[in-house]
């Protein structure tokens, strides 16, 4: 890189060797990790080359990956003031606008003429998982179906119904699993026959001034209130909430499945009555997610793939969350369970360990 770095300080370089020694140095700084630095190089090749859309698009990623989202945004524009068919450009951009400024039907048309460009790197799971999830978001669920089932058949997305995108081939997928199924029904009846203590532990946490429940920030809510209290992610103990919930993270200890899940989570979750969660998929087909019912009040049901089912107070209920889900509450009390991420039984331990976390 020091080679490359040179040759873009000095004076008088052939345009040619410029142009391969900068994009060359932003590739190398990309792959160690510096996107920030990439982003800078690149910035630097834009004021030399500021008609070429290839390198305001390579811009936009460097940017993105930074979290620089608005330089990311206005990198995608100039590239195309550029070249207006720029389908790269626009599935980027349409990304950008359904993701962070939350504009489904602006998104929707850049990621729909971006996609059917066909222009290379347009063939994304990402563009199509957000173009299908826009669609949904303003009713046009015939429409999302068509780009799953699009997305299924050329390789992007497990079926039309199971979109994560972070997978291991070959493991089983249905969307819902028993106990056995799961190799885990040791433990998941050991949670159950503990599961009013477990409750009572929850339910100290929703104290007005000493609870610590925080609102989903995943935009996967369309309405309502519904907040989380997390015990494990990513297979670490968060050690002061399990101090407020003691005797649950004493019983999780004793499930290896659950408490190494790097890939998962082990929290409650408060739903209270109004509450749509929009349909949407998990990360990855590489845990299987079991909700403990604490307290279920008459009008919560969820949908995984298409079939809709409700929680049982003291019971599992058990789902792979990678395929489609969306869960309504229309009762008149709030809804309390255990949500305990384990992994997928077909696993090896050696997959176990080196996958990366999620």
């Amino acid at each position: 890189m020091v080679f490359h770095l040179q040759v873009l300080n000095q004076k008088d370089v052939p345009k040619d060797l410029y142009f391969l020694a900068g994009k060359r140095l932003a590739n190398r700084q990309t792959f160690r990790g510096w996107s920030s630095k990439a982003a800078e190089t690149l910035e630097k090749m834009t004021q030399k080359y500021s008609n070429s859309s290839e390198l305001w698009n390579e811009l936009g990623v460097s940017n993105l990956i930074a979290g620089r989202n608005d330089p990311a945004r206005q990198a995608f524009k100039q590239a195309l003031e550029i070249n207006p068919n720029d389908g790269y450009a626009k599935v980027h951009l349409g990304f950008i606008i359904k993701t962070i400024d939350l504009n489904n039907e602006d998104g929707i048309k850049l990621l729909q003429d971006g996609i059917q460009s066909k222009h290379p790197g347009t063939k994304d799971g990402r563009f199509y998982f957000h173009l299908g999830d826009a669609l949904q978001r303003i009713d046009k669920n015939n429409e999302a179906l068509e780009v799953y089932e699009e997305g299924a058949k050329i390789g992007l997305f497990l079926s039309k119904y199971q979109r994560s995108l972070y997978n291991v081939n070959s493991l089983t997928g249905q969307p819902w699993w028993t106990p056995e199924q799961t190799k885990n029904n040791k433990y998941l009846k050991l949670l159950e026959d503990n599961w009013k203590v477990i409750r009572d532990e929850g339910l100290a946490q929703m104290d007005a001034e000493k609870g610590t429940f925080l609102p989903e920030e995943e935009n996967l809510r369309e309405k309502g209130d519904w907040k989380q209290f997390t015990l494990y992610q990513q297979g670490k103990k968060n050690v002061a909430n399990c101090m407020k919930a003691p005797k649950t993270c004493k019983l999780i200890d004793q499930f290896p499945e659950a408490r190494g899940c790097t890939r998962g989570q082990v929290k409650f979750s408060i739903m209270q009555p109004g509450v749509h969660v929009w349909p949407h998929c998990g990360p990855t087909n590489c845990r299987i997610r079991s909700h403990l019912g604490l307290v279920i009040p008459k009008g919560p049901r969820i949908r995984v793939a298409n079939e809709q089912r409700t929680w049982t107070e003291g019971q599992f209920l058990i789902f792979d969350d990678s395929f489609e889900h969306e869960v309504w509450h229309e009762g008149d009390s709030f809804r309390l369970v255990l949500i305990i991420d384990m992994w997928h039984p077909e696993l090896t331990n050696q997959q176990k360990a080196t996958l990366a976390p999620i």
